[in-house]
């Protein structure tokens, strides 16, 4: 039963047709985004019957690579992260490591994909992929720890990538603003997890810029629909709003670590946006939670694994409570 969602969050039609309910009664714990999107203004109304406008693309990316901390020209906007380190992984031509546990992305974005453990010193030219906070597990590394690693892998003239996924959660741990032009690291970062707006199929690499010329290339003329260039644009330059979210996502996943520990659950990371548990009975669990309407993230390789996303309402974490509470 838990097979079919093995490999990504966010198969809620899935799980209704396996489990009953309506989509819309499901609580989806199964992505990481903030359960709190930013609000889409309503005066917000792109030109759908024009072609993206290039300029809007320049603008994009000149707010967002001062959010990040990064020269507008080592900036480029893709239609998300993803989509972006599969092209990477053509255009660098390099033999690809991830780091594990990973994204399943990040595996498969390299069809000799190896594993690789963070620090170790590099054997040859390759591409090395981490995700920072790491994902599922949740580790934070420093920032330091991160550029020394970087320095061993360029040192053999190959590239560190680093997907920055859930960097906006704690942007004192990026490593954007260490993006050079001459350098061989890049970042990626994506909008959909922090924003809580996945559909918008958003990301940026950070990185020299001919590399982002290649990858702009290969991407076309039109590569970020008008809604996101609209959305992006507006969202990365509301200070207000980014502020007041950093501040509160450790408060609501504190209080979901609390019903965890309350039903002998310990949940493990560093990312306020989703909680991991170990060595428990996570088919029963997936299971006991599928029949109350609620989807979880399950793992194929480690398979007492179960990553929560972070509910903010009282009346979602009461309900989790609840189903955690039956059986």
């Amino acid at each position: 039963m838990i097979g079919q969602f093995l490999h990504h969050g966010g198969r809620v039609a899935e799980a209704a047709r396996l489990f009953g309910g309506a989509v819309d009664d499901w609580l989806d714990l199964s992505t990481g985004l903030n359960p709190r999107p930013w609000p889409v203004p309503a005066d917000l109304m792109p030109d759908w019957h024009a072609l993206p406008d290039p300029e809007a693309l320049t603008v994009l990316e000149s707010v967002a690579a001062r959010h990040f901390g990064v020269d507008p020209a080592l900036c480029c906007a893709v239609p998300g992260s993803e989509a972006a380190l599969r092209q990477l992984a053509r255009l660098l031509d390099l033999p690809g490591r991830a780091l594990v546990p990973a994204y399943r992305s990040h595996l498969e974005a390299f069809a000799q994909s190896r594993p690789a453990h963070f620090g170790e010193e590099p054997q040859e030219r390759e591409v090395v992929v981490m995700a920072n906070p790491n994902n599922p597990d949740g580790v934070l590394r420093s920032p330091g720890d991160v550029l020394g690693w970087s320095a061993q892998i360029e040192r053999q003239g190959g590239w560190l990538i680093v997907d920055e996924a859930f960097g906006d959660c704690r942007a004192d741990a990026s490593v954007a603003g260490a993006v050079t032009a001459t350098g061989r690291l890049l970042v990626l970062r994506s909008f959909g997890k922090f924003f809580g707006l996945a559909g918008v199929r958003l990301g940026f690499v950070l990185g020299p810029a001919h590399v982002l010329a290649a990858l702009r290339q290969a991407m076309g003329s039109w590569p970020i629909h008008a809604g996101a260039l609209a959305i992006g644009t507006r969202a990365y330059a509301d200070a207000d709003w980014i502020a007041e979210t950093r501040q509160a996502l450790p408060l609501h996943v504190e209080r979901m670590d609390r019903i965890l520990r309350r039903h002998g659950l310990e949940p493990q990371g560093s990312c306020p946006l989703f909680r991991l548990v170990t060595g428990c009975a996570a088919g029963e669990v997936f299971e006991r939670l599928g029949r109350a309407h609620i989807l979880v993230r399950p793992f194929e390789q480690f398979p007492d694994w179960l990553r929560f996303g972070v509910p903010a309402e009282e009346a979602a974490l009461a309900r989790l409570d609840a189903a955690l509470g039956h059986g």
